[in-house]
């Protein structure tokens, strides 16, 4: 916070020193309103986004709007909610502000085919065998419409996951972008392999924690 208010300051000592140069009288009162000014609308900004994120949830999805999802547009609920596919959303005041799409598998997929191929093979398995589906989560799409709801969300599944009685790993099917890189990586993830169109990430889940 004291970082915040220095770099402000420092911009509103630069925008005014010219016009104010000759009546440093003045000068001072008025960089001390705007910083008093600036204090407020930054704190109510940070008390608002800790509220939300306080109180909002994870919640299990019927469907999702597949013309948000910036990653794999491609996919409709159909194939989103097949051979015991899942989505979760970050729910807050009724709305709906990040969602993650999950496949359940035995195996680590390289590509859609694959996930698809893997998740109805772990889903036959757990129908013959009388058991939940699939040992790995794997999360092939996420998107948030507010600040900090990809990493809240991203949180709030590792915690589901962890509670799990069947799943034991979290990984991630995801693009070759700096911005999947980005995200998974500040999230805490390591990069586990690099294919042809995609990359995979995977969450540490500890089940003693």
């Amino acid at each position: 916070m004291r970082e915040i208010f220095k770099i402000v300051k420092k911009k509103l000592v630069s925008k005014y020193l010219e016009s104010n140069f000759k009546n440093p009288k003045k000068f001072k009162p008025r960089i001390k309103a705007r910083i008093r000014k600036n204090k407020q609308i930054i704190g109510k900004n940070i008390g608002n986004f800790f509220d939300w994120i306080k109180g909002a949830e994870l919640v299990e999805l019927k469907k999702c709007n597949i013309s948000e999802d910036p990653v794999r547009p491609e996919l409709d609920n159909d194939f989103r909610l097949s051979y015991g596919r899942k989505i979760f959303g970050v729910k807050f005041k009724g709305e709906i502000h990040a969602v993650m799409c999950f496949a359940y598998t035995n195996k680590i997929p390289k590509n859609i085919d694959e996930l698809d191929k893997f998740s109805h093979d772990a889903f036959l398995q757990s129908t013959q065998r009388g058991q939940n589906v699939g040992k790995i989560a794997i999360a092939y799409t996420v998107w948030s419409k507010k600040r900090g709801g990809g990493k809240l969300i991203v949180k709030e599944v590792f915690k589901k996951i962890k509670k799990s009685n069947h799943l034991n790993r979290l990984v991630t099917l995801s693009p070759l972008t700096e911005m999947a890189t980005k995200f998974h990586t500040k999230n805490g993830a390591k990069l586990l392999q690099v294919n042809e169109s995609t990359q995979n990430f995977e969450y540490e889940v500890s089940k003693n924690q």
